[in-house]
Parts: structure tokens; C-alpha cells; sequence
């Protein structure tokens, strides 16, 4: 990998040919004007430079007691472009090598915004080298490699947060709470959505490189997965193939399922566990998210996000989880149908529907108490940020502890698991402490992925 770094004469150099951002950060959000000075700040430095790292920036514009100092991306130019837009006028340097801007830099957080294959490679390293990290969802590519960054980050002593922002939007803690502490009397079953999953990538001939990174900059980005060809499609469309996120799209498994079973954990109080049974109700086929055929009033929470949900194909299957409790989860629901980032929570008192910054309920007041805290009026993500920010100085867990981050990013790729496995009516046994299945080695095949030589993940010292 390459040790290039780059001056703000670098910057200046390719600034015709940057990548259309987010215009520059406030001054604000850098110590300057009156704001909290350096010393006062957490010095972070972001890993990854494509569109959710520019969304984060936006995301955060406003936001206190954050200095960025340094930026790393294996692929060259998104460094030049992504310093012009953001910090060209503030000192920031860029590497290719996020090792060598980690200690030549010294933050006192990382933010990994890379593709899903790279995160545990890269925060498990990050984590060694004294940093906390803020680390985008799905947090790994598989159950163990996640289990292995909840140990090194317990190892090293690090403060996390996993980016399943709704921890941090104040009606969705309320609703959940709501649900955990009884509410509903015996919650019996949640509904939450059929997410598509993976596809496979098929090989295709190689591509022209695109101009401008380093000699190995494909190699690098690859990481852990087989070394193909060039393609713009895998440079780009990552999150839709199997190699590299299990199910990235929006109403995909691994993208907006993270956050709707996350919420799932966070209001039935199954943070630091697991379903205890897995079962695939029918056969794995390619299909759309929904109809979309029938008129929607602002009663559907999801109402805001069927246009997203529609255009989206894959491959998909209702699968159905039970946990200890008795409490069935049934992930049925289709995008044109109640909660895409939530889910619907049905008790012995009626049911509490909780998607991002939106409720409703059956009766009504189980919601309508005077300290309902009503919609956030700004977006989750600079919540979240900044609570792993006070994390950092007060070294306290956050919303989002990577813990948490395990176990819905487990939901996740156990959907993903019961689909490739293909027992359809089958009972899979799945341990929640081991985080084995005891009646399926099928299954615990996949729960880690053979790795590329020279990708290991680092042993923990």
C-alpha cells in the first residue's frame, strides 16, 4: 500500500478535475470564530472519502468539539477532491494509507466511512493503534469478524459507535422505551421488513483503470475479497454484490436493515443477545419490494420512503426468528407497507409502529402522553456523532456500542444465512452466546468467509 501523502499544493493541483461534493466545512466545526479551541476539540480523522463520508460531513455541519485533521482513501484522486471541497483552507493533509495518517497525524478518533469488506480490517488496526472509531453500519461482512472487533475493542479499552443513527433520535428511544418497559404487556410479535439481499457478481471483461491512483490502489481496495478485473460496477455498485456487503441497497439487508433491526433490539431490550431459532418460510426468489399499487396517507410511517423501496430487484424470502422471551419476530413486510427502518411491535395492549423520527399506535394513546418528545427537527446522524464525541472525553459506552452494533448487524446476515442455506420450514438452532447454530454446520460455514492472503484480520496482542 501506498505511504503518499498530500499537500495542499497537491490539492490545488487537481482541483479542475474534483469530485462534485459538499461545499467547505464551517469554521465552526474547526475551532475558529469564538468556538471551542483544539485543546477543547477531539482531533478525528476520516477513512474512506465516497458519498456517505461526504453525507456524514454535510450531515455535521454546526457541530461542536470536533476538529477533522487528516483524510485517507486508498484511491487517490477522492483524496485531492475531497480535501478541496471540505478543507482545502485548513491545513488537512490526505493519505493513501490510513497506518501512516494514524501515526504521523495522532487523532484521537477515526471515522471508518469505507466499503463494508474493509471496515473490520481496517478498525481492528485503528483500535490497536489507539484510536476510537465511529464506524459506519453494517459494521463487518460477517459475524466473525464483528465478534473479533467487539474483542479488540474491549482489548484496547476503545470508545465505538456503530452508525445506527435512530439510537440518537430522541422519539425513537422514547417509543422504544415505551415498548420495553411494558406498554404493550407481553410484546408477542414484531413485523419488520422482507429485505433484499446480495446478488452474486458475475465476472465480466476488465475495464479501463480509471487515471490517477497508485500502481496497487485495486488491489488494496479489494482487501479481503478475490482480485477481479476492473469494473466501474464494482468500484461503485459494491453494496449490491455478495463479496463485498450483504445487501447494501437501500431496503436491503445490511442497509436499511441494520437500522430496522437495531430498532427491533433497541425497544424489546435485546441489545447483548440473539434469537434462539432462525426459520426460512419460503423459497429464496427474485422479486420487487412491493406493489406500490394502493394510495398511502400519512398515517403509513414509510410513506416517506416507498419511492425509495420501488425501483429496488433482488433476491428475497420471508424469514421468521423467535427469541427467548416466546416474542416471534417476523420479517415479512414489504417496501410499500408500514416501517422500512423500523418495526411494528404488537402486544396484549394493542401495537406501537416505530420507524425513523415517526410513530403511531392502535389505540392512539399509547402514544400520546404529554411527554412525548414529537419529530427531531435535524438529522440523526450529527446526534450520533456527537455522542460518540462526549463518549470519547468521558470514556462511557455509547448509544451505539459496537455490542449493539453485533448483534443487528447478526440479524442481518442470519436473514442472509437461512436464504443461502435453503431449509425452508426448518428449525436453525442458533446460540446467542457462542453465536453457533447447534443443529446446522451449514450455517456455521458461513458465519466467517475465507480471507485473501495478506488480508487477515490482525491478531489481537
Amino acid at each position: 500500500m501506498s505511504h503518499r501523502k498530500f499537500s495542499r499544493r497537491d490539492v490545488l493541483k487537481a482541483g479542475a478535475g474534483a469530485l462534485a461534493l459538499p461545499s467547505l466545512l464551517p469554521r465552526h466545526l474547526l475551532g475558529f470564530g469564538g468556538e471551542p479551541g483544539a485543546s477543547e476539540q477531539v482531533r478525528v480523522a476520516i477513512i474512506g472519502l465516497g458519498g456517505r463520508a461526504g453525507g456524514v460531513v454535510a450531515d455535521c455541519r454546526g457541530l461542536k468539539g470536533m476538529r477533522v485533521v487528516a483524510v485517507s482513501d486508498c484511491f487517490a484522486p477522492r483524496i485531492g477532491a475531497f480535501i478541496e471541497k471540505h478543507g482545502a483552507d485548513h491545513g488537512w493533509n490526505g493519505y493513501e494509507d490510513f497506518r501512516k495518517m494514524i501515526e504521523t497525524e495522532k487523532p484521537d478518533g477515526v471515522m471508518v466511512e469505507t466499503t463494508t469488506h474493509a471496515r473490520a480490517w481496517i478498525t481492528i488496526q485503528a483500535l490497536q493503534m489507539g484510536c476510537d472509531a465511529y464506524i459506519e453500519k453494517p459494521m463487518s461482512l460477517t459475524i466473525a469478524e464483528g465478534r473479533q472487533m467487539v474483542a479488540a475493542a474491549r482489548r484496547y479499552g476503545r470508545v465505538t459507535q456503530v452508525g445506527t443513527q435512530q439510537r440518537s433520535t430522541p422519539l425513537n428511544n422514547w417509543a422504544s422505551d415505551l415498548v420495553k418497559n411494558g406498554a404493550l404487556g407481553k410484546v408477542h410479535t414484531v413485523l419488520a421488513p422482507n429485505f433484499v439481499g446480495p446478488s452474486q457478481w458475475t465476472d465480466e471483461a476488465a475495464q479501463p483503470m480509471p487515471e490517477g491512483g497508485s500502481a496497487t490502489w485495486w488491489d488494496t481496495w479489494t482487501g479481503q475479497a478475490v482480485l477481479r478485473p476492473y469494473h466501474v460496477r464494482l468500484h461503485f455498485g459494491w453494496s449490491k454484490w455478495w463479496n463485498y456487503d450483504g445487501g447494501g441497497e437501500c431496503f436491503g439487508v445490511t442497509g436499511w436493515g441494520t437500522h430496522s433491526y437495531d430498532q427491533v433490539n433497541r425497544a424489546l431490550g435485546t441489545d447483548g443477545t440473539g434469537p434462539v431459532e432462525v426459520v426460512l418460510e419460503e423459497a429464496v426468489k427474485v422479486s420487487n419490494t412491493g406493489k406500490f399499487a394502493k394510495p398511502h396517507g400519512n398515517e403509513d410511517t414509510g410513506v416517506d420512503y416507498h419511492s425509495m423501496a420501488q425501483p429496488v430487484v433482488g433476491p428475497r424470502a420471508k424469514v421468521t426468528m423467535r427469541f427467548a422471551s416466546g416474542t416471534e419476530l417476523k420479517l415479512h413486510l414489504d417496501g410499500d407497507v408500514g416501517p422500512g427502518l423500523g418495526a411494528i411491535f404488537i402486544g396484549e395492549k394493542g401495537r406501537i409502529e416505530i420507524n425513523r423520527n415517526k410513530i403511531s399506535a392502535d389505540p392512539v394513546e399509547l402514544v400520546s402522553g404529554a411527554e412525548e418528545p414529537g419529530p427531531n427537527l435535524e438529522r440523526g446522524t450529527p446526534l450520533h456523532v456527537e455522542d460518540w464525541l462526549e463518549c470519547i472525553k468521558s470514556r462511557k459506552p455509547c448509544r451505539a456500542d459496537i455490542e449493539i452494533g453485533q448483534r443487528a448487524t447478526t440479524l442481518c446476515y442470519l436473514v442472509n444465512i437461512a436464504r443461502e442455506v435453503g431449509k425452508v420450514g426448518e428449525v436453525l438452532r442458533w446460540d446467542p452466546v457462542a453465536e453457533r447454530f447447534t443443529n446446522c454446520e451449514e450455517g456455521n460455514k458461513l458465519l466467517d468467509r475465507e480471507r485473501r492472503k495478506g488480508w487477515e484480520l490482525a491478531p489481537l496482542t
